[in-house]
């Protein structure tokens, strides 16, 4: 993980994305290896020595882990109080940090006055509380509904991007990593499976975790209707996926006029990964064969990936790739 970034673990429920992150700030100790934290190793230490260390990891839970007998300003403070600051410095602390996560005006409530949100926002000031140069953030979403969940990743980003702040976002979210991280890890059963940035994650999954994840979040299936009402489609079927600058390209107007084949755009769907447009078109092609067969071979040295599909074999069912003549695997 390098300095600075936003480094996204994601994996299903129990493939040991918690269970890690207890092991990076010492909750629980691993068996075997070593935890580099800023060039020290946390595993070779114990005692005061360990308890200074930690201060330089934050963490954001799930649940918020708010005292209940203390106001936002008391649960923000608590730590510092721990840490034997000045009062006076604490109160300069925990305003400047209420003021950071937008809650400045809510000092004085206590969590059952607090939204689940704001909760997580004095979570957040919490574990900043400590100026750490990690901050750990475990499911910290997970509890929330879309508009909020968005409101906290947004304040996360600009934490990151103002602080400079090294996070390691923990989810079985695809679309948390989406919306803001740089890098992710693939973790299945306790071992991390694939590392990347998002977007090559995105576009080129090598595990099968990673695939199912990205075809949950892209929708790549084939809609029902498509094969419903289409059923007399004349010429061949393909998958067109693209990824940044193809996607500004009129391929599909060149490919008709060059190879003089027709192309039916039957559904497509069109998204962003760290701003750079990735997405899907279903096209039905026909032609003479030669004429197909070079608009396919076009089109993937181009750099898209084309497959082929056929219908399913019952009513109801997604169509499946028969013929892979891209680059790399579908997702």
């Amino acid at each position: 993980m390098a300095s600075g970034e936003i480094f996204g673990i994601i994996g299903l429920s129990g493939a040991g994305k918690s269970t890690l992150v207890r092991c990076i700030n010492m909750l629980e100790r691993p068996q075997s290896g070593k935890i580099i934290v800023d060039g020290v190793d946390i595993t070779a230490l114990s005692g005061r020595e360990l308890r200074l260390a930690r201060r330089q990891i934050g963490m954001i839970f799930q649940h918020f882990n708010l005292l209940s007998s203390r106001t936002a300003f008391g649960n923000v403070a608590f730590p510092l109080e721990i840490m034997g600051m000045p009062r006076r410095e604490i109160k300069s602390r925990v305003t400047e940090l209420l003021r950071l996560v937008g809650l400045e005006d809510r000092a004085s409530a206590y969590p059952a006055q607090l939204s689940g949100g704001q909760k997580q926002r004095v979570g957040i000031a919490r574990a900043l509380a400590s100026n750490p140069k990690v901050l750990l953030s475990d499911e910290a979403t997970s509890a929330l509904d879309p508009t909020t969940t968005h409101s906290i990743l947004r304040l996360l980003k600009d934490i990151n991007r103002s602080l400079g702040l090294t996070i390691m976002l923990i989810t079985h979210e695809m679309g948390v990593i989406k919306e803001i991280c740089d890098r992710v890890a693939v973790i299945h059963n306790g071992r991390i499976v694939e590392v990347g940035t998002v977007l090559d994650i995105f576009s080129h999954p090598r595990s099968s975790t990673a695939k199912a994840f990205t075809r949950d979040i892209l929708n790549l299936d084939i809609p029902d209707a498509l094969w419903k009402n289409n059923k007399g489609l004349n010429g061949k079927l393909l998958r067109i996926s693209f990824i940044g600058e193809s996607a500004a390209r009129p391929v599909i107007s060149s490919v008709v006029k060059k190879f003089q084949v027709d192309a039916n755009i039957l559904y497509g769907k069109l998204d962003y990964v760290q701003d750079t447009p990735f997405g899907t078109l279903i096209v039905a092609i026909s032609g003479d064969a030669p004429h197909v067969e070079g608009a396919i071979e076009h089109m993937t040295s181009l750099g898209l990936r084309v497959e082929m599909l056929e219908a399913p074999p019952a009513a109801g069912e997604n169509g499946k790739a028969a013929e892979k003549c891209g680059v790399g695997e579908a997702g």
